[in-house]
């Protein structure tokens, strides 16, 4: 019976893993505010089909930051959100052009580069960005997004820039902008062609536990010493991002 609400392809046991890990990752965005989309991304591109991974991670993704927007409401800076949001419709028209035409093989190449190098790289010359450099680079990233899904990570330094010692402003309103980008996301896939229907009951669930470990987030980081916590999750990150380029190198061969 289950097993007839899931879509084609994916077994009821990575469905059971995914949606589990849907609560983990959200609880570690909700306290970090960065990381959880980046743990996401690397864990459908295990069990879901490559054409398919960016819109079914932005659907999920539009649900978790959803939450995170709405319980951190009073904390968010529209006046730094709102250049964001403006570029982000440029990136997300033109990357619904842009996506379909990569092949599979590079696809994969490319998200386990971009997790690798999100995870590990500082950007360079970010300081100097005023609020119409975070406008015209919202394009970018949206036409990123299209791409490769979680550019969560490139986003919440620029942010800081103008948040400056403000955590709660910094999370929320990076919430706020991904809410944005990633609601861009599903509509341009949506006009392209991308059938959501058959994802939907999966989206959902993990929508569901995403919620729910919003909600713990705050606390559930608290026993862990951050330091300690990040070394180990980009040691998880990068083993699941050399395996995506493990499988594009086969690909290509």
């Amino acid at each position: 019976m289950v097993e007839a609400l899931l879509p084609d392809g994916v077994s009821l046991a990575a469905a059971s893993l995914l949606v589990v890990a849907s609560f983990f990752t959200s609880a570690l965005t909700a306290s970090f505010g960065v990381g959880g989309g980046v743990a996401m991304l690397a864990l459908l591109g295990l069990f879901v089909p490559v054409a398919v991974l960016i819109p079914v991670h932005g659907a999920v993704q539009l649900g978790s930051n959803s939450g995170r927007a709405w319980h951190q409401r009073a904390h968010i800076r529209m006046n730094v959100a709102a250049p964001f949001m403006a570029g982000s419709v440029v990136g997300a028209i033109a990357g619904a052009f842009i996506v379909v035409q990569l092949p599979d093989a590079w696809l994969k190449l490319v998200l386990g580069g971009f997790i690798l190098a999100i995870s590990w790289a500082r950007i360079p010359g970010i300081e100097r960005l005023d609020k119409a450099g975070l406008a015209v680079a919202s394009v970018g990233l949206a036409l990123l997004s299209m791409m490769v899904g979680a550019t969560g990570p490139l986003l919440s330094p620029l942010l800081a820039q103008f948040l400056a010692g403000d955590r709660k402003a910094l999370v929320a309103t990076h919430a706020a902008a991904m809410v944005a980008q990633h609601g861009l996301k599903i509509v341009a896939f949506g006009l392209a062609g991308f059938a959501f229907g058959q994802w939907l009951p999966m989206v959902v669930a993990m929508i569901a536990t995403g919620y729910l470990g919003t909600r713990y987030g705050t606390r559930w980081l608290d026993k862990m010493p951050e330091e300690t916590f990040r070394r180990w999750f980009k040691i998880g990150i990068s083993v699941l991002a050399l395996d995506l380029l493990r499988r594009g190198v086969m690909a290509l061969g």
